[in-house]
Protein backbone atom coordinates (compact mmCIF):
# COMPACT_ATOMS: atom_id res chain seq x y z
CA UNK A 1 0.00 0.00 0.00
CA UNK A 2 2.99 2.24 -0.59
CA UNK A 3 2.80 5.61 -2.26
CA UNK A 4 0.16 8.30 -2.35
CA UNK A 5 -3.56 7.57 -2.55
CA UNK A 6 -6.31 9.74 -3.98
CA UNK A 7 -9.40 9.30 -1.84
CA UNK A 8 -12.99 10.12 -2.61
CA UNK A 9 -13.35 12.95 -0.11
CA UNK A 10 -17.02 13.38 0.64
CA UNK A 11 -17.92 14.44 4.13
CA UNK A 12 -19.98 11.91 6.02
CA UNK A 13 -23.60 12.86 6.65
CA UNK A 14 -24.57 13.37 10.26
CA UNK A 15 -26.18 9.95 10.63
CA UNK A 16 -22.97 8.15 9.65
CA UNK A 17 -21.06 9.81 12.50
CA UNK A 18 -23.89 8.90 14.86
CA UNK A 19 -23.56 5.32 13.63
CA UNK A 20 -19.84 5.32 14.38
CA UNK A 21 -20.36 6.55 17.97
CA UNK A 22 -23.33 4.27 18.61
CA UNK A 23 -21.74 1.23 16.93
CA UNK A 24 -24.27 0.84 14.15
CA UNK A 25 -21.90 -0.06 11.31
CA UNK A 26 -20.82 3.25 9.74
CA UNK A 27 -19.52 3.19 6.20
CA UNK A 28 -16.26 5.01 7.08
CA UNK A 29 -14.26 5.92 10.17
CA UNK A 30 -15.10 9.61 10.75
CA UNK A 31 -12.44 12.32 10.80
CA UNK A 32 -13.14 14.62 13.76
CA UNK A 33 -10.63 17.40 14.53
CA UNK A 34 -8.17 15.94 12.04
CA UNK A 35 -7.55 19.46 10.69
CA UNK A 36 -6.17 20.65 14.04
CA UNK A 37 -3.68 23.34 13.08
CA UNK A 38 -1.46 24.08 16.05
CA UNK A 39 1.20 26.58 17.00
CA UNK A 40 3.09 28.11 14.11
CA UNK A 41 1.58 25.97 11.34
CA UNK A 42 -0.27 28.87 9.69
CA UNK A 43 2.91 30.94 9.86
CA UNK A 44 4.84 28.15 8.14
CA UNK A 45 2.41 27.18 5.38
CA UNK A 46 -0.08 30.03 5.08
CA UNK A 47 -2.54 29.56 2.23
CA UNK A 48 -1.02 26.17 1.35
CA UNK A 49 -3.07 24.72 4.21
CA UNK A 50 -6.19 25.38 2.17
CA UNK A 51 -5.17 22.43 -0.02
CA UNK A 52 -6.20 20.13 2.83
CA UNK A 53 -9.75 21.35 2.39
CA UNK A 54 -10.15 18.47 -0.06
CA UNK A 55 -10.15 16.14 2.94
CA UNK A 56 -13.29 16.16 5.07
CA UNK A 57 -13.95 17.09 8.65
CA UNK A 58 -16.93 14.92 9.44
CA UNK A 59 -18.10 17.00 12.41
CA UNK A 60 -18.29 20.69 13.21
CA UNK A 61 -17.13 21.87 16.64
CA UNK A 62 -18.51 25.10 18.13
CA UNK A 63 -17.48 26.53 21.49
CA UNK A 64 -20.23 27.47 23.94
CA UNK A 65 -20.28 29.71 27.06
CA UNK A 66 -18.43 28.37 30.06
CA UNK A 67 -16.74 30.77 32.48
CA UNK A 68 -15.20 34.23 32.00
CA UNK A 69 -13.49 35.11 35.26
CA UNK A 70 -12.71 38.60 34.04
CA UNK A 71 -16.40 39.47 33.84
CA UNK A 72 -17.32 38.21 37.34
CA UNK A 73 -16.58 41.44 39.19
CA UNK A 74 -14.50 39.79 41.88
CA UNK A 75 -13.33 42.11 44.67
CA UNK A 76 -9.67 41.17 44.32
CA UNK A 77 -7.12 41.40 41.54
CA UNK A 78 -6.76 38.07 39.69
CA UNK A 79 -3.52 38.51 37.83
CA UNK A 80 -1.51 35.37 37.11
CA UNK A 81 2.16 35.41 38.02
CA UNK A 82 4.11 32.76 36.16
CA UNK A 83 3.02 30.00 33.81
CA UNK A 84 -0.46 28.99 32.72
CA UNK A 85 -0.65 26.42 35.53
CA UNK A 86 0.34 28.90 38.25
CA UNK A 87 -3.26 29.82 39.04
CA UNK A 88 -3.92 33.08 40.83
CA UNK A 89 -7.73 33.48 40.71
CA UNK A 90 -8.63 31.70 43.95
CA UNK A 91 -5.28 32.28 45.60
CA UNK A 92 -6.79 31.66 49.04
CA UNK A 93 -9.74 29.44 49.92
CA UNK A 94 -11.22 32.32 51.94
CA UNK A 95 -12.20 33.78 48.56
CA UNK A 96 -14.22 30.70 47.53
CA UNK A 97 -17.61 31.92 48.80
CA UNK A 98 -17.46 35.11 46.78
CA UNK A 99 -16.20 33.24 43.73
CA UNK A 100 -19.09 30.78 43.90
CA UNK A 101 -21.67 33.49 44.58
CA UNK A 102 -20.56 35.48 41.52
CA UNK A 103 -20.43 32.63 39.05
CA UNK A 104 -22.45 33.71 36.01
CA UNK A 105 -25.58 32.07 34.65
CA UNK A 106 -24.45 30.78 31.24
CA UNK A 107 -28.05 30.74 30.02
CA UNK A 108 -28.00 34.57 30.11
CA UNK A 109 -24.93 34.84 27.90
CA UNK A 110 -25.65 37.17 24.94
CA UNK A 111 -23.84 34.91 22.48
CA UNK A 112 -26.58 32.26 22.30
CA UNK A 113 -28.48 33.95 19.46
CA UNK A 114 -25.40 33.91 17.25
CA UNK A 115 -24.56 30.35 18.32
CA UNK A 116 -28.09 29.28 17.37
CA UNK A 117 -27.57 30.70 13.89
CA UNK A 118 -24.25 28.88 13.54
CA UNK A 119 -25.83 25.63 14.67
CA UNK A 120 -28.72 25.98 12.25
CA UNK A 121 -26.26 26.31 9.36
CA UNK A 122 -24.55 23.11 10.48
CA UNK A 123 -27.88 21.28 10.65
CA UNK A 124 -28.84 22.49 7.16
CA UNK A 125 -25.57 21.03 5.93
CA UNK A 126 -26.43 17.65 7.52
CA UNK A 127 -23.25 17.72 9.59
CA UNK A 128 -22.71 16.18 13.03
CA UNK A 129 -22.53 19.05 15.53
CA UNK A 130 -20.28 19.02 18.60
CA UNK A 131 -20.38 21.82 21.19
CA UNK A 132 -18.23 22.35 24.22
CA UNK A 133 -15.17 23.92 25.76
CA UNK A 134 -11.69 23.15 27.08
CA UNK A 135 -11.29 22.27 30.76
CA UNK A 136 -13.64 20.42 33.14
CA UNK A 137 -12.90 19.30 36.73
CA UNK A 138 -9.10 19.15 36.61
CA UNK A 139 -7.88 21.70 34.07
CA UNK A 140 -10.30 24.42 35.17
CA UNK A 141 -9.59 24.05 38.93
CA UNK A 142 -5.83 24.06 38.39
CA UNK A 143 -6.19 27.19 36.26
CA UNK A 144 -8.01 28.77 39.22
CA UNK A 145 -5.81 27.46 42.05
CA UNK A 146 -2.53 26.59 40.36
CA UNK A 147 -1.37 23.05 39.70
CA UNK A 148 0.81 22.65 42.79
CA UNK A 149 -1.84 24.10 45.08
CA UNK A 150 -4.58 21.92 43.61
CA UNK A 151 -2.70 18.66 44.00
CA UNK A 152 -2.06 19.56 47.64
CA UNK A 153 -5.68 20.67 48.11
CA UNK A 154 -6.88 17.15 47.35
CA UNK A 155 -5.42 16.11 50.71
CA UNK A 156 -5.65 19.28 52.77
CA UNK A 157 -8.88 20.93 51.56
CA UNK A 158 -11.22 18.24 50.20
CA UNK A 159 -14.37 20.07 51.37
CA UNK A 160 -13.38 23.19 49.46
CA UNK A 161 -12.62 21.07 46.39
CA UNK A 162 -16.11 19.56 46.57
CA UNK A 163 -17.70 23.00 46.92
CA UNK A 164 -15.78 24.32 43.91
CA UNK A 165 -16.57 21.24 41.82
CA UNK A 166 -20.24 21.35 42.77
CA UNK A 167 -20.52 25.00 41.71
CA UNK A 168 -18.67 24.41 38.44
CA UNK A 169 -20.78 21.34 37.74
CA UNK A 170 -24.02 23.30 38.13
CA UNK A 171 -22.67 25.95 35.74
CA UNK A 172 -21.55 23.34 33.22
CA UNK A 173 -24.86 21.49 33.25
CA UNK A 174 -26.76 24.77 32.84
CA UNK A 175 -24.67 25.61 29.77
CA UNK A 176 -25.14 22.12 28.31
CA UNK A 177 -28.92 22.28 28.83
CA UNK A 178 -29.07 25.70 27.20
CA UNK A 179 -27.02 24.46 24.24
CA UNK A 180 -29.32 21.46 23.88
CA UNK A 181 -32.33 23.76 23.66
CA UNK A 182 -30.79 26.44 21.46
CA UNK A 183 -28.36 24.49 19.25
CA UNK A 184 -29.57 20.83 19.24
CA UNK A 185 -26.03 19.34 19.25
CA UNK A 186 -25.17 15.71 18.65
CA UNK A 187 -22.04 15.72 20.82
CA UNK A 188 -20.36 17.55 23.69
CA UNK A 189 -16.58 17.85 23.87
CA UNK A 190 -14.37 18.88 26.74
CA UNK A 191 -10.89 18.20 28.08
CA UNK A 192 -9.09 17.52 31.35
CA UNK A 193 -5.56 16.14 30.64
CA UNK A 194 -5.78 13.69 33.52
CA UNK A 195 -2.50 11.97 32.71
CA UNK A 196 1.16 12.70 32.06
CA UNK A 197 3.77 10.76 30.12
CA UNK A 198 3.97 7.80 32.50
CA UNK A 199 0.85 7.68 34.69
CA UNK A 200 -2.32 9.45 35.77
CA UNK A 201 -2.07 12.82 37.52
CA UNK A 202 -3.70 11.32 40.60
CA UNK A 203 -4.55 7.95 42.10
CA UNK A 204 -7.82 6.39 40.93
CA UNK A 205 -9.06 6.58 44.53
CA UNK A 206 -8.53 10.34 44.54
CA UNK A 207 -10.27 10.74 41.20
CA UNK A 208 -13.21 8.64 42.34
CA UNK A 209 -13.62 10.56 45.61
CA UNK A 210 -13.18 14.13 44.38
CA UNK A 211 -13.86 14.27 40.63
CA UNK A 212 -15.87 11.26 39.45
CA UNK A 213 -19.13 12.31 41.17
CA UNK A 214 -19.17 15.49 39.08
CA UNK A 215 -18.20 13.68 35.90
CA UNK A 216 -21.16 11.44 36.65
CA UNK A 217 -23.53 14.40 36.94
CA UNK A 218 -22.39 15.76 33.59
CA UNK A 219 -22.68 12.31 32.06
CA UNK A 220 -26.22 11.89 33.41
CA UNK A 221 -27.32 15.21 31.89
CA UNK A 222 -25.80 14.32 28.53
CA UNK A 223 -27.49 10.91 28.57
CA UNK A 224 -30.83 12.51 29.45
CA UNK A 225 -30.46 14.91 26.52
CA UNK A 226 -29.26 12.25 24.07
CA UNK A 227 -25.88 13.94 23.51
CA UNK A 228 -22.67 11.96 23.00
CA UNK A 229 -19.71 12.79 25.27
CA UNK A 230 -16.32 13.32 23.55
CA UNK A 231 -13.47 13.68 26.08
CA UNK A 232 -9.91 14.81 25.34
CA UNK A 233 -7.41 13.83 28.03
CA UNK A 234 -3.69 13.71 27.26
CA UNK A 235 -1.21 11.41 28.96
CA UNK A 236 -1.66 7.99 30.52
CA UNK A 237 -5.32 7.68 31.47
CA UNK A 238 -5.38 3.87 31.68
CA UNK A 239 -5.84 3.72 35.49
CA UNK A 240 -8.84 6.08 35.22
CA UNK A 241 -10.57 4.54 32.22
CA UNK A 242 -13.04 2.40 34.23
CA UNK A 243 -14.22 5.51 36.09
CA UNK A 244 -14.48 7.59 32.92
CA UNK A 245 -16.55 4.86 31.30
CA UNK A 246 -18.83 4.59 34.33
CA UNK A 247 -19.30 8.37 34.25
CA UNK A 248 -20.64 8.15 30.70
CA UNK A 249 -17.81 9.09 28.33
CA UNK A 250 -18.67 7.86 24.83
CA UNK A 251 -15.55 8.77 22.82
CA UNK A 252 -12.08 9.05 24.39
CA UNK A 253 -9.20 11.04 22.83
CA UNK A 254 -6.33 10.68 22.12
CA UNK A 255 -4.90 7.44 23.65
CA UNK A 256 -1.62 9.33 23.51
CA UNK A 257 1.25 7.56 21.81
CA UNK A 258 4.06 6.38 24.11
CA UNK A 259 1.89 6.90 27.22
CA UNK A 260 -0.80 4.24 26.74
CA UNK A 261 -0.56 0.81 25.11
CA UNK A 262 -3.06 1.05 22.26
CA UNK A 263 -3.68 -2.66 21.84
CA UNK A 264 -4.06 -3.27 25.56
CA UNK A 265 -6.42 -0.31 25.93
CA UNK A 266 -8.50 -1.44 22.95
CA UNK A 267 -8.66 -4.98 24.29
CA UNK A 268 -9.59 -3.95 27.85
CA UNK A 269 -12.02 -1.13 27.15
CA UNK A 270 -13.07 -1.28 23.49
CA UNK A 271 -16.38 -3.00 24.25
CA UNK A 272 -17.38 -0.20 26.64
CA UNK A 273 -16.12 3.06 25.16
CA UNK A 274 -15.38 4.41 21.70
CA UNK A 275 -11.95 5.71 20.76
CA UNK A 276 -11.44 9.10 19.14
CA UNK A 277 -7.96 8.00 18.24
CA UNK A 278 -5.37 10.76 18.05
CA UNK A 279 -2.42 10.51 15.68
CA UNK A 280 1.02 11.08 17.24
CA UNK A 281 1.83 14.74 16.51
CA UNK A 282 4.78 14.85 18.93
CA UNK A 283 7.08 12.52 17.02
CA UNK A 284 5.84 10.46 14.10
CA UNK A 285 3.99 13.18 12.20
CA UNK A 286 6.99 15.49 12.59
CA UNK A 287 9.86 13.01 12.24
CA UNK A 288 8.51 10.14 10.13
CA UNK A 289 8.20 9.58 6.40
CA UNK A 290 4.86 9.75 4.57
CA UNK A 291 4.76 5.96 4.32
CA UNK A 292 5.45 5.60 8.04
CA UNK A 293 2.59 8.02 8.66
CA UNK A 294 0.29 5.95 6.44
CA UNK A 295 1.32 2.76 8.20
CA UNK A 296 0.52 4.29 11.59
CA UNK A 297 -2.94 5.38 10.40
CA UNK A 298 -3.62 1.81 9.32
CA UNK A 299 -2.32 0.51 12.66
CA UNK A 300 -4.64 2.80 14.62
CA UNK A 301 -7.67 1.85 12.55
CA UNK A 302 -6.83 -1.85 12.75
CA UNK A 303 -6.50 -1.48 16.52
CA UNK A 304 -9.54 0.62 17.42
CA UNK A 305 -12.14 0.15 14.69
CA UNK A 306 -14.43 -2.70 15.73
CA UNK A 307 -16.84 -4.57 13.44
CA UNK A 308 -19.74 -2.45 14.65
CA UNK A 309 -17.77 0.83 14.72
CA UNK A 310 -16.86 2.82 17.83
CA UNK A 311 -13.98 4.83 16.37
CA UNK A 312 -13.16 8.26 15.00
CA UNK A 313 -9.72 9.52 14.04
CA UNK A 314 -8.12 12.87 14.80
CA UNK A 315 -4.84 14.64 15.28
CA UNK A 316 -3.58 13.80 18.76
CA UNK A 317 -3.20 17.52 19.47
CA UNK A 318 -2.46 20.61 17.43
CA UNK A 319 -0.24 19.93 14.40
CA UNK A 320 2.67 22.31 14.91
CA UNK A 321 5.22 24.14 12.80
CA UNK A 322 7.99 21.89 11.54
CA UNK A 323 5.58 19.14 10.50
CA UNK A 324 6.29 18.18 6.87
CA UNK A 325 3.48 19.13 4.53
CA UNK A 326 3.57 15.72 2.83
CA UNK A 327 3.15 14.01 6.20
CA UNK A 328 -0.03 15.95 6.94
CA UNK A 329 -1.30 15.02 3.50
CA UNK A 330 -0.45 11.36 4.10
CA UNK A 331 -2.25 11.38 7.46
CA UNK A 332 -5.46 12.87 6.08
CA UNK A 333 -5.44 10.87 2.86
CA UNK A 334 -4.86 7.53 4.54
CA UNK A 335 -7.43 8.29 7.25
CA UNK A 336 -10.07 8.71 4.55
CA UNK A 337 -8.93 5.85 2.29
CA UNK A 338 -8.21 3.19 4.88
CA UNK A 339 -11.00 4.42 7.11
CA UNK A 340 -13.41 3.43 4.35
CA UNK A 341 -11.51 0.36 3.14
CA UNK A 342 -11.42 -1.11 6.64
CA UNK A 343 -15.18 -0.78 6.99
CA UNK A 344 -15.95 -2.69 3.78
CA UNK A 345 -15.31 -6.05 5.45
CA UNK A 346 -18.33 -5.40 7.66
CA UNK A 347 -20.48 -3.62 5.11
CA UNK A 348 -23.16 -6.27 5.29
CA UNK A 349 -23.72 -5.44 8.98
Amino acid sequence: MAGSRTPVCERLPREEVVKAVERRFPRRVPLVMAHWWGEGLHDQYGERLQAFGRYPEDARCIGIPKLDVGSMGLSWECGRKGGHDSGGVIDDWSRLNEFVDKLPDPAQDPRWDDLARQAEAVHRDDTYLIVGWWGLFFETPWSLRGMQNLLTDYYEYPEEIHRLHDALCSLYCRSIRTAAKVMRPDGFWTSDDLGHQTQAMMRPETFDALIKPYYGRVGAVLKELGIHWWLHSCGNNAPLMPSLIEAGVDMFHPVQKHTMDEKQVARRFGAEVGFWSGFDVQHLLVEGTPEQVRAEVRYLIDTFDRPEGGMAIAAGNGIVAGTPFDNIDAFLSEAVCYGEEHRTQWASG
